[in-house]
């Protein structure tokens, strides 16, 4: 596999809000009475095998079926860094996505411990991943005010699903300010998953990136997060209790509320470099506000 992990000088993947298998215009009325034609994201099945052993269905708008698929299985500790993966096969009409490994598998009595997540879409997680999380030590890094400022205000900017139709969540790997990979989908879940799988695919290294999210900071992000290597996560929106409890516990730099000039750190503070005057920092221009986002969820 190729290692493309240090291509900074072009995105790799952004969106792509007119492709016209992801969204549907549908008619409606608005509180005057008048018809309206909005248009929304398609949410579509896929269900997800490893080996012969069915996994899970999750709902999701299947842009990039295989990278969710490998993405999944790493975050939910099922796929391991070293397995040999032999295949990733997809199915359009059946809607099945099956990931085949040298090593034989059998999660049968895990997939009887699972827990819903506070993520929209009902995301799951798994009896073993806190245990998972010991064994795992994160890089040193550093998050620079000016990247974290031109990180957030260029991808405030990109043409997206959700800025076509709302009802999305992205998540954004960087590297610096830079965006090089843009994966969303109607779950936070599932687009950070993306995100692992694009990552697994061409083993990108993961130690000089930044994780960017729309979604809140929950418990599961952080996992996921750490799950990946990533040593630096932020988000536009704010955190919960247990998602900055176990940030500090793996010692994951985490950053929330990030509009405009503003942000808030409460786990990892000693990464942050303060290396631009805030007052040369514009405030979030209101025709870019992505409002509400932090609510939909």
């Amino acid at each position: 596999m190729d290692r493309i992990g240090d291509r900074s000088d072009r995105a790799i993947i952004m969106p792509h809000p007119q492709d016209a298998r992801l969204t549907e215009r549908i008619i409606g009325i608005d509180q005057t009475g008048d018809t309206v034609e909005a248009t929304v994201p398609v949410e579509r099945a896929l269900t997800l095998y490893l080996n012969a052993q069915e996994i899970v269905t999750m709902m999701t708008i299947n842009d990039y079926p295989e990278y969710l698929a490998l993405g999944y299985l790493l975050n939910q500790n099922m796929l391991k860094p070293d397995d040999v993966v032999t295949g990733v096969e997809y199915d359009d009409d059946l809607q099945v996505a099956v990931v085949r490994t040298e090593r034989n598998t059998n999660y049968e009595q895990k997939l009887k411990k699972r827990t819903l997540t506070s993520g929209c879409a009902q995301g799951t997680a798994f009896g073993d991943l806190m245990e998972a999380l010991e064994s795992i030590e994160l890089p040193e890094a550093e998050l620079r005010t000016s990247w974290l400022h031109q990180m957030t205000r260029t991808i405030n900017t990109i043409p997206s699903l959700y800025l076509e139709a709302g009802a999305i969540h992205g998540c954004v790997l960087c590297r610096q300010g830079e965006p090089i990979c843009y994966m969303e989908d109607v779950g936070r879940h599932n687009a950070v998953d993306k995100l692992a799988g694009w990552m697994y695919r061409y083993r990108v290294d993961p130690a000089d990136k930044i994780l960017y999210t729309t979604g809140r900071l929950t418990s599961e992000m952080t996992i996921k997060t750490v799950r990946m290597g990533i040593p630096i996560l932020v988000s536009r929106s704010g955190f919960t209790a247990w998602g900055v409890s176990l940030a500090r516990q793996v010692g994951l730099t985490l950053v929330g509320r990030a509009r405009g000039k503003r942000f808030t750190a409460l786990s990892g503070e000693d990464r942050i470099v303060f290396d631009q005057d805030i007052a040369t920092v514009e405030e979030e221009p209101a025709r870019h506000a992505r409002k509400g986002i932090g609510n939909d969820d």
